[in-house]
């Protein structure tokens, strides 16, 4: 090798670094929060109603400012749905392009995320977005800007620079088979873990056979992550029926759960695990130590 191809080398070698490191300075933290958090969502939704995964946490993540907007954070909507002819459902009254439009509210995250696919699929100016491959998250884009969906003019190119710089569209590489989404990357996840939510946070139920590992490679999670996640070790064998969460479980539990009453069969991590709490937060809030084992009746605090 001469001494002008080491120069060569030495120049892509930089240039491939200034390169990451630009592309992880555009990188927000609150951003990658929303899309750990949200991606099983965003994933189940494109099982059962064929729109991009990337599309929707795309969507989510610019029309509710990665979850902090005052429609997300007091009324749940992350896709900016206003209410319409048809809604019967409880609303908010929000500054959009008017003063004080009508936008829908709901209960949790969960059914904004519903609702939002029911508003693509029930509406007939989308329909032609439901012909394009699940992958062709541009095509998409530029759709939902063409049927009016937002009037930045700029919404489609928006959309796009989220998912090719959180690079979204690994959500979407995935096809049917039998009903159930299939990777088409090596991970090839043959029957998928249905995905819930409890306290805001998604989880799974773990089955037969199941591992930290098995469960990590189907959701890209660390196994490290899954365990200290849901407060286990890495000795754990899963059972069937285990509560496993998908992100750090929160300080306390959602505000329609205050306090439990100890049953047959309780304790303190399975407690935990029912409402999406650290368990050291449940012992601490309690005023427990490590010693204490619930006993029948015990009222413990969850918030």
């Amino acid at each position: 090798m001469n001494r002008k191809q080491s120069i060569r080398i030495i120049l892509l070698v930089v240039l491939s670094a200034f390169a990451f490191s630009a592309q992880a300075q555009r990188r927000n933290q609150r951003y990658q929060e929303y899309i750990e958090r949200y991606s099983p969502l965003a994933v189940e939704q494109m099982r059962v109603h064929k729109i991009p995964a990337s599309i929707t946490l795309a969507q989510g993540l610019l029309e509710s400012g990665a979850g902090y907007s005052e429609l997300a954070r007091k009324s749940n909507n992350h896709f900016g749905i206003k209410c319409g002819g048809r809604w019967n459902g409880p609303s908010v009254r929000h500054d959009d392009d008017a003063r004080q439009e009508c936008f829908r509210a709901y209960g949790n995250p969960v059914e904004s995320y519903e609702d939002h696919s029911l508003f693509l699929k029930r509406g007939a100016r989308y329909a032609f977005l439901f012909d394009l491959d699940i992958t062709d998250y541009k095509g998409w884009a530029r759709g939902l800007k063409k049927a009016g969906y937002a009037t930045d003019p700029s919404y489609a190119n928006r959309l796009i620079t989220i998912i090719e710089d959180y690079e979204l569209y690994k959500y979407d590489r995935a096809r049917q088979r039998g009903g159930a989404y299939v990777p088409r990357v090596e991970n090839r996840v043959i029957n998928p873990h249905q995905v819930y939510l409890a306290n805001d946070l998604a989880y799974v139920v773990a089955r037969r056979g199941d591992t930290f590992e098995s469960i990590g490679k189907e959701f890209d999670i660390s196994a490290r992550k899954l365990i200290k996640y849901n407060d286990l070790h890495k000795d754990y064998t899963l059972a069937d029926g285990d509560v496993i969460y998908l992100h750090a479980k929160k300080k306390k539990a959602s505000k329609n759960y205050i306090v439990h009453v100890v049953k047959d069969g309780d304790s303190m991590h399975s407690i935990s695990q029912t409402y999406g709490i650290r368990l050291k937060n449940l012992y601490k809030m309690n005023r427990k130590d490590a010693e204490y084992v619930p006993e029948v009746g015990d009222r413990l605090r969850l918030r």
